[in-house]
């Protein structure tokens, strides 16, 4: 059996579209791979997004270490794409980062799990990296919210 992998990001989300779109995906654990877990979109910081998705059945686990550092956030948002992917392959290459991305294979082995980042397109966030690092071997799907499905 082939392993599945979501992203999402909520850069142009409200919170229950986020919800439902997860959970019409059957998403088991959203894993949030933000440096910080703090949003000035209103539904979208830790406590909130986390109590939110207790009660819809979604489990939620903060994987800090996993986010992309200030200077990879700078260039992303610059869409400078290969000083992203160097500053992120070094953060990656941290220890507690490497016991992370452990843990994290460890969870999506076992539940439908989802990476939330804020930026919308994947492929210009760091999720896509980190599906590349870990997530070889898995199917990917990214959600995109707002987008008919």
């Amino acid at each position: 059996m082939r392993h599945e992998i979501y992203t999402i990001g909520y850069q142009q989300a409200v919170q229950p579209e986020l919800i439902s779109l997860l959970k019409q995906n059957g998403v088991e654990l959203l894993a949030d791979v933000r440096a910080r877990a703090q949003s000035r979109k209103p539904g979208f910081s830790k406590s909130n997004l986390a109590a939110s998705l207790q009660e819809e059945g979604i489990a939620y686990r903060h994987f800090r270490t996993l986010g992309t550092p200030p200077e990879g956030r700078a260039a992303a948002r610059a869409g400078d794409r290969e000083t992203l992917r160097r500053v992120y392959a070094g953060q990656l290459e941290l220890p507690e980062a490497l016991a992370a991305m452990a843990e994290l294979r460890a969870l999506a082995m076992e539940e439908r799990t989802c990476l939330l980042c804020y930026c919308r397109d994947a492929s210009k966030c760091h999720r896509h990296l980190l599906v590349e690092a870990i997530f070889e071997d898995f199917g990917v799907t990214d959600l995109v919210p707002g987008l008919a499905g």
